[in-house]
């Protein structure tokens, strides 16, 4: 009750600012030093489907933004938490040196009250008495939905097969450094799959190009079935397929291209033109224990080395860079 008074005294000579907060197009709401809500403007009603009446008064504010319970930006700074922003948004800056730093920070919402996630960037402020001590918390909030889905479709598109929806050879070949570095700071084993489906060609001259697409996509939902959610699938080119194992030793990159084999074989996608009337694919597989700097392409060639192997066995099965290490 105190703190409320001091807010009322402190801004009683600025009613006309309390109104223009009220009417302003900027969802914003106003918290005590107690967390309960003073002001929920029209804004704010708008942009999460909940009326002033049902959290003025009280610190239930966090349902409108959330299914479960967790402190929104204002919260953070009456409890002087700032330093928890980190944890609890996606992109977040602290600003000013004292103690009751600003906020400002993004993070996607729930919005039960209207059913539908949201993408809210927050700016967090304290609100000063006349002695300089705080009162109240400011919180303004907007509406980035639209912008966020924009950025993820460009990132998608840029590192998205767009015909397979795997990752692109631009994901791939950044991945693929990212997880050697790791592997090297680990000191873990790097596996590598090429994939490669066999006599493609006839299987395009037989069904056409858009058979062709349709076969690459099937492929590619059956080489993903394989993975862990660390594993990294993508296509690498053509009718070549390449996947990252992490911390995958080479018998068990063994075991996972043999069930990518037999998933492919168990499609029983049809080729006429070739004699084993079926679509099948060849696997290289090559492990590493990275030891120096930027040597992740030598992995590449040395799987790449093990499909050509397995090409010229006959194709529809597996070889390794080792084969006695199976």
């Amino acid at each position: 009750m105190l703190q409320e008074q001091e807010l009322i005294e402190a801004t009683q000579d600025h009613g006309f600012a309390l109104k223009l907060m009220e009417l302003l197009v900027i969802p914003t709401f106003v918290l005590d030093l107690n967390g309960k809500v003073l002001i929920w403007n029209r804004a704010c009603e708008r942009l999460t489907g909940v009326q002033a009446a049902e959290v003025l008064g009280t610190d239930e504010h966090w349902r409108c933004f959330y299914d479960l319970p967790r402190p929104t930006l204002a919260d953070l700074v009456v409890q002087g938490r700032g330093a928890e922003v980190h944890r609890l948004y996606d992109q977040h800056v602290k600003r000013g040196d004292d103690g009751n730093n600003s906020l400002t920070a993004e993070n996607w919402c729930d919005m039960p009250r209207l059913g539908r996630r949201r993408y809210i960037a927050a700016d967090a402020s304290p609100i000063c008495g006349n002695d300089g001590g705080i009162v109240a918390v400011v919180q303004t909030l907007r509406d980035l939905t639209d912008e966020k889905k924009a950025q993820i479709a460009l990132e998608q598109l840029a590192t998205r097969d767009g015909l397979t929806g795997l990752a692109n050879r631009r994901c791939f070949d950044q991945t693929l450094q990212a997880e050697w570095h790791r592997a090297l700071r680990q000191q873990q084993p790097l596996s590598l799959l090429m994939v490669d489906v066999d006599n493609f060609k006839q299987y395009n001259d037989a069904y056409g190009h858009l058979g062709g697409d349709e076969c690459l996509q099937r492929i590619a939902g059956a080489v993903s079935s394989e993975m862990r959610a660390n594993d990294l699938v993508a296509r690498y080119g053509g009718e070549e397929f390449a996947v990252i194992l992490p911390n995958q030793s080479l018998k068990g990159a063994a075991i996972v291209a043999e069930r990518i084999r037999c998933r492919v074989e168990q499609l029983q996608l049809p080729n006429l033109g070739t004699a084993k009337q079926f679509v099948t694919v060849s696997i290289g597989a090559a492990t590493a224990l990275p030891a120096v700097e930027n040597e992740a392409n030598q992995l590449v060639l040395t799987a790449d080395t093990a499909l050509y192997r397995a090409k010229h066995m006959g194709r529809n099965r597996i070889s390794l860079t080792n084969e006695a290490q199976a």
